[in-house]
């Protein structure tokens, strides 16, 4: 590490002779323009291809390896799966991703999650996906998600767009781009609701984004906020007999997220020399999140007085329920116990981040430094509550007004103020050594903290501090003038977020609904990671190969419990995600053909024993042995995507491929298990110019209407009778892909 800083500081004392011409300076993270020749580009015509903005979709469609896990059957809850790492909205997902939105992270201090239904889609110019980067902060453990929004001057003029599907989904947008380059405005509303293609399972999304920018030429100041409120409901994965059964069914219903957000950001910069800029970023949100889940529970008639409910399991029921200090009485009237958990979060944060950024042309090429510190701070307030009920014969569960707690902690409620600090000091250079000859170097010094205060008593009190200095080097060699060498090493780490510290008992776990058990330590997790690859081309074909590996420690990984519907984490040992990229892109008179393909190997490096109590292979005590060499859950091992389409004056038709094979089982760490079924998905898409500046377009997802699943794990189904499969015993669950739809959009610009 201390070789790697004094390379990184000799790097930039070495400047080369520096030319008049000015470079253009790129502002979308920490850092500038890092990794631009690396980096996976998702331009606005692959946002655009499908008639309106999908980010998820285009993602999938456009980066090798990158796939989406919709465990919730909801595409605003959806998991960015890249490199065996995650961008997910679900706590206890493997979060190993950090996404910016015009320079600010976007990923919740909470718990580091990613929120897409908030994301202002009509809004973006481009996303770009970066390669593990530790100037690009906490949490960029696989690499990093940079979406850029457009302004008033590239979106200009007033435009309308309205779509409708088949399934019941109908929404629309529009925007209003005013102004030249040094004074513009850009206001974006958008509004959408969905009834959702499984059983029950309707959405509502609003959002408004609005941008101003002034550019004076020597200094600058841009101004945007961003509001969303929306209604989710994503009610899981359902066992595989149900689904065989009535493919759009779910297992147990409600399971609703209601968001509000808000975020506002202030980015005033100043020309330091001709080539320069110094640059803040400040910005300022609230976040509060409702969530209600209806599931099943483990309780039954208490051993010591069947007169009364317990909490247990195999039906030994021990553990005595309580509401207001009393204990429950068993109702012989209720035939199926369940839970209603109950959570919120209320969020407050904000931050600033200050760089200094240069990039001047030289003999040898395009120099770039840029030196920065970035501030950040949130106060979160969580409760959580867990409410009786009863399961319905729709399997829907009905609230019956207690508030539970149980004798030795199983089941509590929660009120707790989390307190999460960031400050972090980062450098970064790319020095051209020579015309065929680039290095590019970095550091980034970082200490986190984190405090608990319980409002219900000192159980959760606690107090977390993280400190690291983690360093990348990458060398660029071109072999010629379509040829193009790349070999690189990056330390990355993520720290524990305020909910997995505090779920990390497993004597004490949590429902999703609730993180706040107890609070035993969690250590950092690491990451080492070295790339290496080609790339080029020659007329209308483009290509690239990349070989990558990532060795972690100290996993955070949440682990079930053997009680039903709870979980901790933990960390567990070591693993490596290792793998092949390759992609081409052909394009010549108006066709496109292009492909590509990956290779994922992610495994365990240490054996462990996992708490898996539905896994059927588990042992008596609900454990699973992992052993060194069992392969990752949740992680397909091969990818493959393909495009062929063509466009011509006014008009574009496109035919896409998604191919996945099949991924072991969330619960199945041990690997005992069949995997999930491999899957190839096609869809196709058009547009046409039905008039000057109106654009007729459509999509039609799952063509053939081909039943896929983007996970698996297990479900308990052995206490319950599921009327559309009678006698159903596999505990097989899987989240399952939606069926074909068409969808209709028309877009008009004045």
């Amino acid at each position: 590490m201390r070789k790697t800083s004094l390379i990184i500081a000799g790097l930039m004392a070495s400047a080369s002779p520096v030319l008049a011409e000015e470079a253009p300076i790129v502002v979308t993270a920490p850092g500038g323009a890092i990794d631009l020749d690396e980096a996976r580009e998702i331009d606005p015509q692959a946002l655009d291809i499908a008639g309106k903005r999908d980010l998820g979709r285009a993602l999938e469609r456009t980066v090798p390896g990158l796939t989406l896990a919709e465990s919730t059957g909801n595409p605003w809850q959806a998991a960015i799966t890249w490199r065996g790492f995650s961008a997910s909205a679900l706590q206890g997902a493997e979060q190993g991703m950090a996404v910016y939105l015009d320079g600010v992270r976007f990923n919740q201090p909470f718990g580091d999650v990613v929120l897409l239904d908030v994301v202002p889609e009509m809004a973006l110019a481009n996303a770009q996906l970066n390669d593990a980067n530790p100037v690009l902060g906490r949490n960029a453990l696989a690499g990093s998600l940079l979406l850029t929004t457009h302004d008033g001057l590239s979106l200009s003029g007033l435009r309308l767009q309205a779509d409708v599907d088949t399934v019941g989904s109908v929404g629309g947008s529009a925007s209003l781009g005013l102004g030249d380059k040094a004074d513009n405005l850009l206001i974006v509303a958008e509004a959408r609701h969905d009834d959702g293609w499984r059983v029950a399972s309707p959405s509502t999304l609003r959002r408004v984004f609005a941008k101003g920018v002034h550019d004076a030429g020597t200094w600058g100041i841009e101004v945007q906020g961003l509001a969303a409120d929306t209604d989710l409901t994503g009610n899981g994965v359902a066992p595989v007999e149900l689904l065989d059964a009535k493919w759009n069914a779910v297992f147990t219903t409600p399971d609703v997220t209601h968001t509000r957000f808000a975020r506002l950001v202030a980015a005033p910069w100043i020309a330091a020399g001709e080539t320069g800029r110094i640059e803040l970023r400040a910005h300022w949100q609230t976040l509060n999140r409702k969530s209600a889940n209806g599931d099943l529970a483990d309780f039954g008639p208490c051993e010591d007085d069947a007169g009364y409910l317990c909490l247990g399991d195999d039906d030994e029921f021990e553990e005595p329920l309580l509401a207001n200090g009393a204990r429950v009485v068993n109702d012989p009237a209720v035939d199926d116990y369940a839970v209603f958990n109950r959570g919120r979060e209320r969020t407050r944060s904000g931050g600033a981040m200050l760089q200094w950024l240069d990039e001047r042309e030289t003999g040898n090429g395009t120099r770039r430094f840029a030196v920065g510190a970035s501030w950040e701070r949130a106060r979160t307030r969580f409760t959580a509550t867990t409410e009786l009920g009863e399961l319905e014969e729709d399997r829907s569960v009905e609230g019956l007004g207690l508030l539970l707690t149980s004798e030795e902690g199983g089941i509590t409620p929660v009120d707790v103020v989390t307190r999460m600090s960031d400050l972090a000091l980062f450098a970064s250079a790319e020095v051209p050594l020579t015309p065929a000859l680039t290095v590019e170097a970095g550091a980034r010094w970082s200490r986190n903290t984190v405090r608990l205060d319980d409002r219900l008593g000192d159980a959760l009190d606690g107090s977390h501090r993280f400190s690291r200095l983690n360093p990348s080097i990458e060398f660029d060699y071109a072999l010629g003038a379509d040829v193009h060498a790349t070999a690189g090493f990056a330390l990355t780490s993520r720290n524990p977020t305020p909910a997995e510290l505090s779920c990390a008992d497993p004597e004490s776990p949590c429902t999703l609904a609730n993180f706040f058990i107890a609070d035993p330590p969690l250590k950092a997790m690491t990451a080492r990671n070295w790339h290496a690859g080609l790339s080029g081309g020659r007329g209308a074909l483009s290509w690239r190969v990349n070989g990558w590996r990532s060795d972690t420690k100290n996993d955070i990984r949440m682990i079930a419990s053997e009680v039903r519907g709870r979980a901790y984490f933990a960390n567990l040992g070591e693993s490596r995600r290792q793998g092949i990229e390759a992609s081409a892109d052909w394009r010549q008179g108006g066709w496109r053909l292009s492909g590509s393909y990956a290779f994922t190997d992610a495994k365990f490096r240490q054996d462990f024993a996992a708490s898996s109590p539905s896994n059927p292979e588990a042992d008596e005590d609900g454990l699973v042995e992992v052993q060194r060499g069992d392969r990752l859950p949740g992680v397909p091992r091969h990818l493959v995507n393909l495009y062929a389409g063509r466009a011509g004056r006014g008009w574009e038709l496109g035919l896409a491929m998604r191919a996945r094979s099949g991924q072991v089982l969330v619960g199945d760490e041990g690997n005992d298990n069949a995997k999930t079924p491999a899957y190839a998905v096609f869809d196709m898409m058009g547009r046409v110019e039905v008039a000057p500046g109106i654009e007729l377009a459509a999509e039609l997802r799952n063509m053939f209407d081909r039943h896929y699943v983007t996970m698996g794990t297990f479900s308990e189904i052995d206490e319950i009778e599921l009327a559309e499969a009678p006698g159903a015993d596999n505990p097989r669950a899987y989240a399952p892909g939606a069926p074909r739809r068409l969808t209709v959009s028309v877009r008009a610009r004045f």
